[in-house]
């Protein structure tokens, strides 16, 4: 099992996610924005969370364009499985790999703390170590979280069972409180709390720590 972390300028949350994904078992290689291929034998790709670019333009949008990019949307259209957190999340609706976007927190202040989060599906690679309805606790730590999309958009996200965390008390506005959602396949997820900030014991808190181990479980069946 092997993962690339793609790293920005401005990233933050790069390490993190390496240490959240070395925790299920999965080799990780950390991959510069400006590379043109991502490494080989690659199952998963996370876009970690920071300020790519300073958030000039729109979170993401500068990034989205960067030349691994064009290769992250590639393995996306192979089958293959990304992982965004935060500006990852940022940077997926940006690529056109998630529908929607994320705008200005409704109170206009950046917010850091840990929020509780309900599981809204247990079904995906991503959620399938909890139970459908279960809260568990995640840090946040975002100015552009307020997740936004077109009320048709909303239904099929919901329809189809893609909606995969809401907030329980909505820290930023976000549309139907969603916290994170999945790609049509399911192979995508984009959220903006950090679980990779929630999975060893140093950390404090461990509910993000399902997330990347049954991950890494799903990923060794395939």
């Amino acid at each position: 099992m092997k993962a690339a972390v793609i790293v920005f300028p401005g990233s933050n949350c790069d390490r993190d996610m390496k240490t959240g994904f070395e925790t299920a078992g999965i080799e990780v290689e950390m991959v510069w924005h400006k590379d043109t291929a991502l490494p080989a034998g690659i199952d998963i790709v996370g876009l970690p969370g920071g300020f790519s670019f300073g958030d000039y333009l729109r979170c993401g949008a500068i990034a989205a364009n960067s030349p691994i990019c064009h290769e992250v949307k590639a393995h996306a259209a192979r089958g293959g499985y990304v992982l965004g957190v935060c500006n990852g999340f940022q940077i997926l609706t940006e690529t056109g790999l998630l529908p929607g976007a994320l705008l200005r927190n409704a109170g206009l202040k950046y917010i850091c703390r840990t929020v509780d989060l309900q599981v809204a599906e247990s079904q995906s690679v991503y959620t399938r170590g909890y139970e459908a309805g279960q809260v568990i606790s995640v840090p946040i730590a975002h100015h552009d979280g307020n997740y936004t999309a077109d009320a048709a958009t909303l239904d099929v996200l919901e329809g189809e069972g893609r909606v995969a965390f809401r907030y329980v008390a909505n820290p930023n506005g976000a549309a139907r409180d969603i916290a994170g959602i999945l790609s049509e396949n399911r192979r995508v997820l984009g959220m903006m709390p950090h679980p990779e900030r929630a999975c060893v014991p140093a950390q404090g808190n461990t509910d993000g720590a399902r997330l990347f181990a049954h991950l890494g479980e799903a990923l060794a069946e395939a």
